[in-house]
């Protein structure tokens, strides 16, 4: 029952080059990226990569993607990443862009034992009907196209209404970042750093946490578990004065001006 490894390059060490991979996370916020900086170091590439973004040039999963570690992303979003833009165009990355409600309900799903679900979030677009670049070839032209997905008419409140078929996601490993964590690998989330990160631990087949601060079961309160540790696999302390960036810092005018 105790799941507490006792670095983050012990519990990465067996994700080997090519494996796929459930990073949770919201844009920067809840980043597991010791695990990510850990993965870098060791030099597993070729990943295929199950996240809501890639993070930004020089932080999150943008670190393994400057490195070309990465071979495929499944992601919602993706607009702040030059690096990204970059490889994709040129033909060297392959996207699987997915509606972000579509990703996360994949994600829960494959970690629900659901094979696939109906949903219309897509429909009447290249979501459902295929087309969508996954990848172009070197030319600019697209060498792989997205394909078409089967359509169903179901009725709702009466109406017929047509849904797309979308398959749920499982991956090889996933990483996440949670606020608290026990040794048996029940974890708390902070604030938007839960968005994400519980799916993406759910999908994965071994699931590894960071947290900021481990106690000792017994000690999290059973009603305050956001996720629950027959979900986690390994986990690892990082302290709370990890390093956490913010994608655009706003602040607002002093009062004299500036």
């Amino acid at each position: 029952m105790d799941k507490q490894w006792p670095s983050a390059a012990d519990a990465v060490a067996d994700i080997r080059d090519g494996a796929s991979i459930a990073v949770g996370g919201f844009g920067l916020s809840g980043n597991p990226i010791a695990l990510i900086q850990a993965l870098l170091a060791q030099g597993t590439s070729d990943l295929s990569i199950v996240s809501n973004n890639c993070g930004v040039d020089d932080w999150g999963l943008g670190v393994l993607l400057a490195a070309k570690r990465i071979r495929k992303m499944t992601s919602s979003y993706v607009g702040e990443n030059k690096e990204f833009e970059r490889q994709f165009l040129k033909g060297s990355l392959e996207l699987e862009l997915t509606p972000q409600g579509t990703l996360a309900e994949k994600l829960r799903a494959g970690g629900s034992g659901i094979a696939a679900f109906y949903t219309q979030t897509g429909v009447g677009t290249q979501v459902a009907e295929g087309g969508l670049p996954r990848r172009y070839a070197a030319d600019g032209t697209v060498a792989v196209a997205s394909p078409p997905k089967d359509i169903r008419s179901f009725a709702v409140e009466g109406n017929p209404r047509d849904f797309v078929l979308e398959e749920a996601i499982t991956t090889d490993f996933s990483l996440v970042h949670a606020a608290l964590g026990d040794r048996h690998g029940n974890l708390v989330f902070s604030k938007a750093a839960r968005n994400f990160n519980p799916l993406a631990a759910m999908a994965g087949r071994i699931c590894i946490a960071q947290v900021e601060r481990l106690v000792e079961p017994g000690e999290l309160d059973p009603d305050r578990v956001h996720l629950p540790g027959v979900f986690v696999h390994r986990i690892i302390e990082v302290g709370t004065d990890i390093e956490k960036r913010i994608e655009r810092r706003t602040v607002r005018p002093d009062g004299k001006g500036n």
